[in-house]
C-alpha cells in the first residue's frame, strides 16, 4: 500500500502541468493558481478515486476541467464582457478577396503529427491563444481542450448560438495564422 505522502508528492509533481493547463484556460494567473489548489485538494480528497482506473495526470486534468469551468461561471457572474471589444478585435476579412475565396492559399502542413509532439509547438500555440480575445480564446478552449458543446458553452459565455460559432470561426482562423507564421512557416527548409 502507498503512502499518503507518496500520492501526495505525486500529485503535487503534476503541478507546473496543471497551472500551464489553467493560464491557458483562465488567462489569470489568480485564477489558475486558485482552480489548480482547488484541483489538488478534490484530488487529496478523493485519493480512492484515482484507484488504478486511469493515469494520474488524466485524472487531476478532469477535474480541473470543472474547477476552470466554475471559474468562468464565477467570472461571468462578476462582470459582463461587451461583444463590441470581441468585434473590434480582430475582424479577419482581409483572408478573403472581394469574391470571398482565400486571399493567399493556406500553406501545406506536411507533417502535423510530428509537430504536436513537440512541446515547442504548445509554446506556440500558447501564445497564439493570448493574442486572440479573451471571450474568443475561451470558447475555443471550451469546444477544443474541454469538449463543451455549443449549448454549454453559450450558457458560461452568456451568448448566442450564432455568436458562438462566429467566435470559433473566428479563433479558428487566427490561429491558423498565427501557426503559419510562427511555426509552420518557421519549419521550413532554407531554400537554396
Amino acid at each position: 500500500m502507498k503512502s499518503p505522502d507518496d500520492f501526495r508528492s505525486r500529485i503535487e509533481q503534476q503541478r507546473p502541468y496543471l497551472l500551464r493547463y489553467a493560464r491557458l484556460q483562465l488567462r489569470d494567473r489568480d485564477a489558475a493558481e486558485d482552480a489548480v489548489q482547488e484541483t489538488l485538494l478534490a484530488a487529496l480528497r478523493g485519493e480512492a478515486g484515482v484507484a488504478g482506473r486511469s493515469d494520474l495526470r488524466t485524472w487531476l486534468t478532469g477535474i480541473l476541467k470543472h474547477k476552470i469551468v466554475d471559474a468562468v461561471r464565477r467570472a461571468s457572474r462578476d462582470s459582463a464582457v461587451s461583444l463590441d471589444a470581441e468585434d473590434e478585435a480582430g475582424e479577419l476579412h482581409e483572408l478573403f478577396d472581394a469574391r470571398g475565396h482565400w486571399a493567399a492559399r493556406p500553406t501545406s502542413w506536411d507533417h502535423p503529427d510530428a509537430a504536436l509532439e513537440q512541446a515547442q509547438f504548445f509554446a506556440v500555440l500558447e501564445t497564439c491563444l493570448q493574442q486572440l480575445p479573451v471571450k474568443t480564446a475561451r470558447a475555443f478552449m471550451m469546444r477544443e481542450h474541454m469538449g463543451l458543446d455549443t449549448e454549454d458553452i453559450c450558457k458560461e459565455l452568456g451568448i448566442t448560438a450564432t455568436n458562438c460559432w462566429v467566435m470559433l470561426y473566428r479563433a479558428r482562423m487566427a490561429l491558423r495564422l498565427c501557426l503559419e507564421g510562427r511555426w509552420l512557416g518557421a519549419q521550413e527548409p532554407p531554400r537554396k
